[in-house]
């Protein structure tokens, strides 16, 4: 598959992450009388990821995330060449997503970031007051099974064609598990782009949901290559065959 399809698959497949993910967090989760709560927006991560795997995962691997890229790259699943590109293109979807929420969220009277436009946050920030090392442990475990699971479920001894489900429920078995103590991150992609712009607190803290997710992923790569027989396995999207 060309490069420049790829990257727009990713681009638009990260944009649709937060956009719907972090959407329903700023425009839903508290809706008087009819929020859906921590819940709703765990299930709404999980049908990002599931419904864009389905869509774009012949094309670029559905990654969607700078931590599965380089997850998979640590667990030779993907080659090394394509790992800034498909970062790059992430994060710029991650941000475009950001951008549309902020025009559909500033159309509402009264509309502000100061609640955090669904950013990760420690300490003072994270939804429970959690620790800075709580959340962090909590990053890098979220991650680390995130990935645990994509590579799994993506194996070539894998059942056919049930990944996306797979995946898509992890991630929304991380939120439920994670939103109090962080607000979920295990993606630094869908964290960079609410922080730019909720600004202050929200950018100062950015670098923890670079950092704890990336070390989980990588760590993950490399584990999984020992407990699940991939000792040289050749390169491998998320979901699909390339076209």
């Amino acid at each position: 598959m060309n490069m420049s399809r790829r990257l727009a698959a990713e681009f638009v497949g990260t944009l649709w992450l937060v956009l719907g993910g972090c959407g329903s967090a700023v425009l839903a989760a508290a809706y008087p009388g009819l929020g859906i709560g921590f819940v709703g927006v765990a299930l709404a991560f999980g049908l990002t990821v599931l419904t864009m795997a389905y869509a774009i995962g012949h094309v670029s691997g559905a990654h969607l995330n700078p931590a599965v890229t380089v997850g998979l790259f640590t667990g030779r699943r993907f080659p090394g060449r394509d790992v800034a590109p498909y970062i790059a293109a992430q994060v710029l979807g991650g941000m475009a997503g950001a951008g549309i929420l902020y025009i559909i969220a500033s159309g509402q009277a009264g509309f502000s970031t100061a609640g955090g436009f669904a950013s990760n946050g420690y300490g003072d920030h994270s939804p429970g007051h959690y620790s800075l090392m709580a959340c962090l442990t909590c990053e890098f475990a979220m991650t680390f099974a995130f990935l645990f699971v994509i590579l799994g479920s993506t194996h070539s001894s894998a059942p056919k064609g049930f990944a996306p489900i797979a995946i898509g429920l992890c991630l929304t078995l991380i939120h439920l598990i994670s939103i109090p103590v962080t607000n979920t991150s295990v993606n630094p992609a869908r964290s960079t782009g609410p922080a730019l712009f909720a600004g202050g607190w929200a950018l100062q803290q950015l670098w923890l949901f670079w950092v704890a997710p990336i070390l989980g992923a990588a760590a993950a790569g490399m584990i999984y290559r020992l407990i699940g027989g991939d000792t040289n396995p050749a390169p491998a999207d998320v979901v699909g065959d390339p076209a």
